[in-house]
């Protein structure tokens, strides 16, 4: 479709600088998925969209696709600023964490539906969820939606029998990435596993099963969280070649 002009809801992701007053936008779309973009003057304190479009804006763009990798923002209004989240420095932390893990998972230029409306409906829960802690890389939403992002791009762990032996009537005590999941003691050491707590799989569990919403209730132990976060950047290490910078920080 070079050369033609299309609308779309859209996420975004990142923005970097570019030229003198441009800059190349990273978007999660609902119509093509992952897609990069310009965004000319941008900078330009006249702009007539220049503050629509900062990381964590959910916006309707018109885009303009050349013959280039890069399409050419013509037009954007806003759906929700989530002002309330990028406001706050805890908040904004976390889903500067988010929009990095949907970066990273989900890089094809390809429809998926059910990723867009997971990112939108993070984004608005962030937007109403209070501080939940001092550090945002165990925040309860962040490691649900991460969780729920390694689910529907595949790279879920397996967690009800070990991974390796399959014996569902053994005690868990690891997560070996190689494997795929929870692995028992017998398996622990030829699968390179990770320490992983009973607390810990249980709280993998319930921000699994429990809505993004409800995740800052679930009294997550501080264990449990560490032990969610072990398994994400394991996740992230193993099937993907990468860790998430924000989670460093």
């Amino acid at each position: 479709m070079a050369g033609r002009g299309y609308k779309t809801e859209a996420v975004v992701l990142r923005s970097i600088r570019f030229g003198e007053a441009d800059r190349v936008l990273h978007l999660y779309t609902l119509e093509r998925g992952r897609v990069g973009a310009v965004a000319k003057g941008i900078r330009r304190t006249k702009s007539r969209f220049g503050a629509r479009l900062e990381p964590l804006s959910h916006v309707e763009v018109l885009l303009h696709q050349g013959g280039g990798e890069l399409g050419t923002v013509t037009g954007a209004s806003l759906v929700r600023a989530h002002s309330e989240a990028r406001e706050d420095p805890y908040r904004l932390a976390v889903g500067l964490i988010g929009v990095e893990a949907m970066l990273r998972l989900f890089t094809e230029q390809e429809r998926n539906e059910r990723a867009f409306t997971a990112l939108t409906r993070f984004l608005d829960v962030l937007d109403e969820t209070p501080h939940a802690g001092e550090r945002p890389s165990l925040d309860p939403l962040a490691l649900a939606f991460q969780l729920k992002l390694l689910w529907l791009s595949g790279y879920l762990p397996h967690l009800t029998s070990c991974a390796e032996c399959g014996a569902d009537d053994a005690t868990l005590v690891g997560y070996s990435p190689r494997a795929g999941g929870a692995v028992c003691g017998a398996c622990a050491s030829h699968a390179e596993a990770l320490a992983l707590s009973a607390e810990g799989i249980k709280g993998i569990e319930a921000l699994l099963a429990s809505p993004l919403a409800a995740a800052a209730t679930l009294g997550l132990t501080e264990r449990a969280a560490r032990d969610a976060l072990r398994v994400v950047t394991a996740s992230y290490e193993y099937n993907g070649g990468f860790r998430l910078r924000t989670l460093s920080a």
